[in-house]
């Protein structure tokens, strides 16, 4: 399990998680227990790396995996922020298809820290090898080339003006703060992703990284908002 954190699912409400995740959530935790030892490329389902090949979205094998651990992070990301900031969503995945590498499903919620989920993707990827922006202008250069990122990017921007206003860098240094001390939590969900080819519902992904169904680090209040991430 994730770091600081020996609960299982047994240790939620059982009404959380159905008979069906929880047979999938026992073969996940099982696979992650096996391979343990092994790096994030080592561990990737044969099924994501025919499935980037096969239909084109990688040239051979090898970029295809990395492909797919960089895709984990960034989805992983997504959902242990809307975990953290209480907004749930119906399913996460790293199936690739026509735009997208993947997806965190219908998130709902947020409130006034939705921007900590639509920029959770971007700051899990630097998160998984310490990258990190350093100095506020290498940031602040970064930022001005975030665009095109499956509509992250306009949403991360619309949504952090109630708490930041027009800062950016701001915002963008709350998400990483935010995230840094759930860095443990993003690899486990992101192994988790990796290892199971499928779709992960909301209450195995809770389960996995052990923050149950509606437990947040911050209160966030459910907007109503319906939004896709890839």
């Amino acid at each position: 399990m994730a770091r600081g954190n020996s609960r299982s699912h047994a240790d939620g409400d059982p009404r959380d998680v159905t008979p069906a995740n929880r047979r999938t959530l026992t073969v996940i935790e099982s696979e992650l227990s096996r391979l343990i030892r092994y790096d994030d490329e080592s561990i990737v389902h044969d099924a994501w790396i025919r499935q980037r090949y096969e239909k084109g979205y990688a040239a051979s094998y090898a970029p295809a995996r990395s492909e797919a651990v960089r895709t984990a992070w960034h989805e992983a990301g997504h959902a242990v922020a809307a975990l953290s900031v209480g907004a749930r969503f119906t399913s996460a995945s790293i199936r690739a298809g026509g735009s997208t590498s993947g997806r965190v499903h219908s998130i709902q919620g947020g409130g006034e820290l939705s921007f900590v989920i639509d920029a959770a993707g971007q700051v899990a990827e630097r998160l998984r090898n310490w990258t990190l922006p350093e100095s506020d202008q290498e940031l602040r250069t970064w930022l001005a080339s975030w665009r095109a990122d499956g509509g992250d990017a306009r949403r991360f921007r619309a949504g952090l003006r109630d708490r930041f206003g027009d800062d950016e860098a701001a915002a963008w240094r709350f998400t990483a703060a935010t995230l840094t001390p759930l860095r443990l939590q993003i690899r486990q969900l992101a192994r988790a992703l990796l290892v199971h080819p499928g779709y992960l519902p909301y209450e195995v992904a809770a389960a996995v990284v052990g923050l149950p169904p509606g437990e947040s680090g911050e209160p966030g209040e459910k907007d109503g908002v319906c939004r896709r991430r890839c």
